[in-house]
């Protein structure tokens, strides 16, 4: 007599969620996260892109490097200085250092807290700078070059 064990591996341990429950899971993670690339596509496609970019970070932060154009409000004045700087009906896209930080996370909070819709662009300003995408320091614009484990070096965009 043959016992068989089979033991599933660590990806099948816990069984796929069903694909209803997988796509309303993931179309809720679009809701509330937006990625450099797009951001970055949005910014560059000229015009009003429908929403503004928040840096959350420090003021000696912001002088390092911050995207173009974006709006500096770091995360512990938002309560008091949002209103002055953001218009309610635009969409807000926040961001910090990078994916080892939560400042961005705290900063969506304390916006749709206050009654906007927010976004947190996934990567913040590490991912920027790593994608090769143009960035502004205290002495003036700047760009590196994209960093091939972050983004195609040939390519426009990742196609994803």
């Amino acid at each position: 007599m043959s016992i068989t064990t089979t033991t599933a591996n660590p990806v099948l341990r816990v069984a796929p969620a069903a694909p209803a429950e997988a796509a309303a899971y993931f179309r809720a993670g679009l809701a509330f996260h937006a990625d450099v690339s797009d951001v970055a596509a949005a910014l560059a496609a000229g015009g009003d892109p429908g929403f503004v970019v928040l840096d959350s970070r420090s003021t000696e932060s912001w002088d390092q490097g911050h995207i173009p154009g974006a709006v500096h409000l770091p995360t512990a004045l938002i309560t008091g200085q949002a209103e002055r700087l953001l218009d309610r009906s635009v969409p807000v896209v926040t961001y910090c250092w990078g994916p080892g930080c939560n400042g961005a996370t705290r900063a969506a909070l304390a916006l749709a807290e206050l009654g906007y819709q927010v976004k947190e662009m996934l990567g913040g300003f590490e991912y920027w700078a790593r994608e090769g995408f143009a960035y502004e320091t205290w002495e003036g614009r700047e760009r590196r070059a994209a960093d091939p484990l972050t983004a195609p070096v040939d390519a426009q965009n990742c196609g994803c």
